[in-house]
């Protein structure tokens, strides 16, 4: 079995309900559903502008874990509301246009606050530059 390498708890939710934010198993990178939650836990009302967030934080989680960007290969998006599929997805072309990874964007009913208009996680696979 592989080593796995984790990102430090960045809050006490995830000792409390014992998830990982992200991990690294031998060479893939996998990152959990990601809110754009700001540094002072301010979320922006637009869902454009937390989908950037959550790409910041999905490409800062990667590179901690020794991947890069190019090495994404499938991004899942859940929006509480389809209206914001096009900003949602403006913000992946931003982040990710360029390595065009798979991608999947589909609505829910709710996120667990209601500020939270999109979630985002992530699959890297180091090493692979096919």
């Amino acid at each position: 079995m592989a080593e796995r390498t984790r990102i430090p708890p960045l809050s006490p939710f995830e000792e409390q309900a014992g998830f990982t934010r992200a991990l690294r198993t031998g060479n893939r990178i996998v990152v959990s559903g990601t809110i754009g939650v700001e540094e002072d836990g301010s979320v922006w009302p637009d869902a454009g502008a937390q989908a950037d967030r959550c790409f910041a934080l999905i490409r800062r989680y990667v590179e901690e874990l020794g991947g890069r960007i190019y090495d994404v290969v499938r991004v899942r998006m859940f929006v509480t509301d389809i209206a914001d599929a096009d900003a949602v997805t403006a913000a992946f072309t931003r982040a990710l246009g360029h390595v065009r990874p798979t991608g999947t964007l589909v609505a829910i009913a709710a996120l667990y606050r209601p500020e939270w208009r999109v979630e985002i996680e992530a699959e890297a696979v180091i090493g692979d530059d096919a």
